[in-house]
């Protein structure tokens, strides 16, 4: 009977720590209704506004082997959005910090072949208070 006493405290216990690991995932996730209606707005380049032209698919295509070959870069600057429309590069996504931003435009702007490129990187503000 003791067993099972201590058996059922546990899954007791254990059951509170989840609930509340669970109500603390609810209390930070992040709110990005204003990323959403600046991209339904149609005021920036989303990727559905990448052009078919063989030119603009070279230089969105040079961009990105350029990321990926970049091992300082992380994962989300890596999968930033790069979308070519007559000959104008656009950047849009997060990365880390201010200097992965300004190593993201660096690559693109020399693998662009001078195309003309728009930086909407957005910095994500959660890392830089880490790296603080």
């Amino acid at each position: 009977m003791t067993l099972m006493k201590r058996t059922l405290l546990i899954l007791t216990c254990l059951t509170g720590l989840s609930l509340a690991a669970m109500a603390a995932d609810e209390k930070t996730k992040p709110d990005n209704t204003a990323t959403n209606e600046r991209d339904r707005s149609g005021s920036t380049q989303t990727s559905g506004d990448q052009s078919n032209s063989s030119a603009d698919l070279k230089i969105t295509q040079a961009i990105r082997q350029a990321l990926m070959k970049d091992g300082d870069l992380s994962t989300t600057a890596k999968n930033v959005k790069v979308v070519t429309e007559n000959g104008q590069v656009t950047l849009r996504g997060p990365v880390k910090n201010v200097q992965e931003k300004a190593r993201v435009d660096q690559l693109a702007k020399s693998a662009a072949g001078g195309a003309h490129i728009v930086d909407q990187l957005d910095v994500n503000e959660a890392d830089q208070q880490n790296n603080k």
